[in-house]
Order: structure tokens, then C-alpha cells, then sequence
């Protein structure tokens, strides 16, 4: 059995491999063995530590060379490993057997026996995807979720007094600010984030069909609920108490909800990033070497959003099919989620390389402060909204006694073009107090932005 393809398949394996690599060391094939190999030696340092069956408890050198076993974990035993599987057909079984003579190479034969001991194979794989699926969230993903936060924030900050035509319906509306718009994706992640970072891992070391079945036959003494709580615990990991033979993976169900939600937020920070783009007001910054087209020289494509905006919606569409699978398994147990959880690192992957794209993305552009003045110079009828609204104040103050000021600026502006003369002519026409007249005729699209650049101060 080849332990790696010679022609991935998958792109995260060939052209994308340098940008998830990280991700491997956690959610790869590698990686779950690894972690598998972890819990059935942990497992083994629990047991003997308090004596059960006669055993003592192992020194903390035999714990050492024990834990070797997991700590170097590398070729050697990743070619082991695939050799044991192609004979037993059953991976968990090949990493009880690899060990099993492990043991004996160092000397520690005398407890071979509580390799695996009660264990059925989904106690030691719930307990090594909550490893693998924590550390590589923790360790690689939320730290890049985390990035792009920040570079958002960076850039909220640095225009948040840059005022441009807002589009509500693709349709010129209200003015704000960059600052701010991007001010709302900050918010929006950040709120995510903290709901991925407080995720639970939950995992289950009942037996076969949750019962403690066997501990109890081997050892009816043993508060084994207790026992078992207290080694999961030790490992950073919460634990699910009442289960079948599987952990029922809702926390799984909840964290690749999250993760989807969070995809969804950045799927449509990179179309609106595109679509600035689009309009002119973000301008790509050249990167030396690079080609836009092949046949169009001046071309700068916006690649990195459109590349992240693909792989968002692949990490969307696999997240989904995670949540879906997983919240269900036949009676005690079916494997529908074992071929289904070897699927979690290419969702992973595929968000992440949308991750490393915008935060590349979001770092090679520049706001193009001419085209938002110019774009807002352009639609002075956006005024139209500021000058009904207080006209209707002057009317409640009893300064003015126009029937239906709305009626009347639409008449004025919709489907019209008006520039600053038409609306300054237009405000001194009207029957409302001085003071408001002056508020009115000092106003322009540009200062039109209310409280936008106070909005981006209030970031959390």
C-alpha cells in the first residue's frame, strides 16, 4: 500500500500543497494515526498509573520512551502502518498491533496487554479527531481566520474617513465611508471567531456501545465513568458522557457550521473587495513578473478574491455535507461517518486556501481616493434623502408648512440628474427656516457620511 500518491488527485496536494501543508500535520491519514497512536499510549500511562490489574505505575523515563512512540511518528511508522492495514483491513486494529511490538522493543512487554484495553475502535478515534480537529483549528486555521481579521481592521481603520457612494440595490444610495463598510466585515468575523474559538471537542472512551461494559466486566470495583472522564480531560478535551458506540459528532455538527458561516462572511467580503475593484475604487498594486492576461498586457486581474471566492464555496458546499452526515448514525452505529470524517482536512484545506488569498489579496490594493470623490460629485441626488428628512423636522417645529416633502424631492430627483446648483437653488426655494437652509446648502455628498468614521472607533 503506497503511503502517498504519486499524482495527487487533489490540488491540496499538488499546486496548493505549500499553502495547507500546515493542515496536514494534524488532518492527513499521517496525522490521525499519529494521533491514534497518542491515545492508545496515553491510555496505557493512565491505567498503570493507578496500579490497575497489578501493574505499577511507569517511571518517568519508561513514560518517555513511551511517548516516543507518538512523538517521533514519521516515515518508519507511517510504512508500518500501511503494511499492518493491508493485512488486518482495519486501521485502528493496525495501530494496536504497531503498538503492541513497540512495547516490546523498549522493553515494556509486561503491559502489552493494556494496549487498547476495552476499548472499542471509535474510543480511540473520537478522542483522536478531537485532537486532530482542536489542534489544527487552533494551531493553523483560526490563527489565518484570525489574520484577515486584522487586515481588514488595518484597512478600516486607514480609510475610515474616506467617503464614498454607497449602493444599496447596485443603485447609488447614502453615502459612507470604505473605513466603515469594512468596519461591518470586521464585526461580522469577529463575532464568528469568538464563537469558533469557544467550540467544544467533545469525545467519548466508553466501549463498544457507550456501556462501560467491558471495564466493568474486567473490573467491577473501578469507577471507570470516572476513570475515563479524567484521561479524555487530560488531554484538553471535554467529555460526552452518554453516547452509543459513537461520540453522536454534534460538536463536529456546530464547529463546521460555524466554520460554513464564517466562509459565507468572507465570500462576500471578497465579492464586495471585487466589486470595489470593478468600480475603481481599490486599485491592484502590480506585482513584478506578473502576467493579467495572456493577450491583454494592462490587465491586472483580481485573482486572489475570485480564488478565494471558488474555494470558499467548495469549503461551504463540504462543511454542509459534514454537518448533514454526521448529526446521524443508524441505531448504535454505522460507518457512514468514518469515509465522511476523512474528509474534514480537504474542507479545512479549501477554506484556508481562501484565507491565504485574501489575506494576500487584501494586501496588494489601494484606495483610489480620486475615483470615490469623483463617483460622489457624480450623484448629488443622494442629497435628496438629507433635505426631505429636514424639511419633515421643520414641519413637526412648525417652521414650514409643506404638505409632502418627500413627494416633493422625488419629483425633483428620481430618474434626474441635479448638481450642487440645482439643489442649492432648490433649498433656497424653500419654505423652512434659515438655519436649516444653511445646514442644507453647506452639505455635499462628500460630508453626507453621518457617523460612519466614528463607527470604525467602535470596533471591538
Amino acid at each position: 500500500m503506497s503511503s502517498f500518491p504519486v499524482q495527487p488527485l487533489s490540488p491540496l496536494d499538488g499546486r496548493y500543497r505549500p499553502v495547507v501543508a500546515p493542515l496536514g500535520e494534524y488532518l492527513s491519514e499521517a496525522g490521525l494515526n499519529r494521533a491514534r497512536v497518542e491515545v492508545e499510549v496515553e491510555w496505557i500511562i493512565a491505567l498503570t498509573s493507578r496500579s490497575l490489574f497489578g501493574t505499577r505505575p511507569l517511571s518517568e523515563v519508561e513514560c518517555d520512551r513511551l511517548r516516543l512512540l507518538y512523538l517521533d511518528f514519521g516515515q518508519k511508522e507511517i510504512d508500518a502502518l500501511a503494511e499492518r492495514e493491508a493485512v488486518t483491513r482495519h486501521d485502528v486494529k493496525a495501530v494496536e498491533y504497531l503498538v503492541r511490538d513497540r512495547l516490546a522493543e523498549i522493553g515494556l512487554g509486561a503491559v502489552a496487554e493494556l494496549t487498547h484495553f476495552a476499548c472499542t475502535s471509535e474510543d480511540i478515534n473520537s478522542v483522536a479527531y478531537a485532537l486532530t480537529v482542536k489542534r489544527a483549528v487552533h494551531d493553523v486555521w483560526l490563527p489565518a481566520l484570525q489574520r484577515v481579521i486584522e487586515a481588514v481592521r488595518a484597512l478600516a481603520h486607514q480609510h475610515r474617513d474616506a467617503a464614498m457612494l454607497a449602493r444599496t440595490h447596485g443603485q447609488p444610495a447614502t453615502p459612507t465611508t470604505m473605513g466603515k463598510e469594512l468596519a461591518v466585515f470586521v464585526a461580522r468575523l469577529a463575532r464568528v471567531e469568538r464563537q469558533l474559538a469557544a467550540s467544544e471537542f467533545l469525545a467519548k472512551f466508553s466501549g463498544a456501545t457507550g456501556t462501560w461494559s467491558a471495564h466493568v466486566a474486567a473490573a467491577p470495583d473501578v469507577s471507570w465513568p470516572t476513570v475515563t472522564r479524567e484521561f479524555v480531560e487530560s488531554l484538553g478535551l471535554d467529555v460526552n458522557p452518554l453516547t452509543t458506540q459513537i461520540e453522536p459528532h454534534d460538536w463536529q455538527v456546530e464547529l463546521y457550521d460555524r466554520a460554513r458561516h464564517a466562509g459565507g462572511i468572507l465570500h462576500n467580503l471578497a465579492t464586495d473587495i471585487w466589486t470595489y475593484i470593478s468600480l475603481g475604487y481599490f486599485s491592484q498594486i502590480p506585482v513584478p513578473g506578473a502576467t493579467g492576461s495572456s493577450t491583454m498586457p494592462h490587465k491586472i486581474n483580481p485573482i486572489r478574491f475570485e480564488n478565494a471566492e471558488a474555494n470558499l464555496e467548495i469549503a461551504g458546499a463540504l462543511f454542509a455535507s459534514l454537518s448533514q452526515t454526521l448529526v446521524t448514525s443508524r441505531l448504535q452505529r454505522d460507518l457512514t461517518d468514518s469515509t465522511t470524517q476523512r474528509n474534514i482536512g480537504v474542507a479545512f484545506g479549501h477554506s484556508l486556501l481562501a484565507l491565504d488569498n485574501l489575506r494576500r489579496g487584501l494586501g496588494e490594493i489601494a484606495l483610489a481616493e480620486d475615483v470615490l470623490r469623483a463617483d460622489l460629485d457624480g450623484n448629488w441626488e443622494v442629497l435628496a434623502e438629507a433635505i426631505q428628512t429636514v424639511v419633515r423636522a421643520e414641519i413637526v417645529a412648525g417652521r414650514s408648512s409643506i404638505s409632502d416633502p418627500y413627494a416633493l424631492l422625488k419629483d425633483l430627483t428620481r430618474g434626474h440628474r441635479v448638481g450642487p446648483a440645482d439643489l442649492a437653488a432648490f433649498v433656497s426655494g424653500l419654505d423652512i427656516g434659515n438655519e436649516a437652509k444653511e445646514r442644507l446648502r453647506a452639505l455635499t455628498p462628500a460630508t453626507y457620511t453621518g457617523l460612519a468614521a466614528d463607527l470604525v472607533d467602535d470596533l471591538p
